[in-house]
């Protein structure tokens, strides 16, 4: 790898070289690099489809899986199809990502990433991707993740998920159902500037009594950017679901938030919360009274906001 696609890796996964255990990098649209070990094993796509299918054998523990993709290539364009089966009673860590560098003249380089979970009976799945864009040209880096979630009895899954710099535009969809008994964590933190337009679309099915959701989504809306924020939950059992929009508005930018809760069972506690407003004005003085600019001080409210 040169010393641009080390950057996105870093960017995307937090990693400095080749990872521990089993991993695919996908590079430029095809793999560059692939491990697999006892327990967890990657395979190509046999049905026509670019991508991988994951299997990951009940019982695993303390195990990880890598798979960033990096894009440097102006105008390369691509969907990827990712199937993950984690069995029952394992306990993993999945890092995904995709990280563009774009330096074309007026080109759009974009990837479309499909990711559907199958976890098992009483599995736990901690699933993180960042998403990351730059480039000297004034090209177009997209990207467009889909994430599709099936949770059986017992099942956890937390699913943290980061845009903070360089993407143009992005749509953000995801889809998940539960058996009885089952968790479902969301962690989404976004920022948008310039003509940025960022989409945000969850719908959750709590179909299993007992069961429960929490979805959360910390945004920074800047320039003239715009973002969406829809979330939908039906509780379709004795459930307990909970979906929050916390936003910051700067400059022209414009944001909505659309929280929809569906009650289909008498013991369905359902629960939304959404708030937009602009950097509090005695958040900055009180920091630019320590030495900080304006601009300075903004940027430590961001910061903290989002981490």
């Amino acid at each position: 790898m040169d010393s641009i696609q080390k950057e996105l890796l870093f960017q995307v996964a937090d990693l400095h070289g080749t990872p521990e255990g089993a991993y695919n990098i996908r590079g430029n649209g095809e793999s560059v690099g692939r491990n697999v070990t006892a327990n967890i094993d990657i395979v190509s796509k046999t049905d026509g489809k670019p991508g991988i299918d994951i299997f990951i054998k009940p019982g695993t523990k303390n195990e990880s899986v890598h798979i960033p993709v990096i894009i440097t290539k102006a105008g390369l364009q691509e969907v990827v199809y990712n199937d993950f089966y984690i069995g029952e009673g394992a306990d993993v860590v999945i890092v995904a990502g995709c990280g563009i560098h774009n330096d074309g003249e007026n080109t759009t380089s974009r990837h479309d990433g499909v990711h559907t979970f199958h976890v098992g009976k009483n599995a736990k799945v901690k699933y993180v991707e960042k998403h990351y864009g730059e480039g000297d040209g004034n090209g177009k880096n997209v990207m467009n993740p889909e994430t599709v979630v099936h949770l059986d009895e017992g099942a956890h899954m937390t699913m943290e998920t980061t845009q903070i710099k360089g993407i143009d535009s992005t749509k953000r969809i995801t889809r998940a159902d539960m058996k009885e008994g089952a968790n479902f964590i969301v962690k989404e933190k976004l920022y948008t500037h310039g003509n940025q337009v960022a989409d945000t679309d969850f719908v959750i099915d709590m179909n299993g009594e007992g069961c429960s959701a929490d979805v959360m989504s910390r945004s920074v809306a800047a320039g003239h950017s715009v973002q969406h924020f829809v979330s939908t939950m039906n509780g379709n059992a004795p459930c307990h679901g909970h979906t929050e929009c916390d936003a910051i508005i700067m400059d022209k930018a414009a944001v909505t938030a659309a929280p929809c809760l569906t009650a289909n069972h008498i013991d369905a506690e359902l629960i939304h919360e959404a708030a937009i407003g602009k950097i509090a004005g005695e958040q900055l003085v009180k920091l630019m009274t320590l030495g900080l600019t304006e601009q300075e001080a903004e940027e430590q409210i961001i910061k903290g906001f989002l981490h």
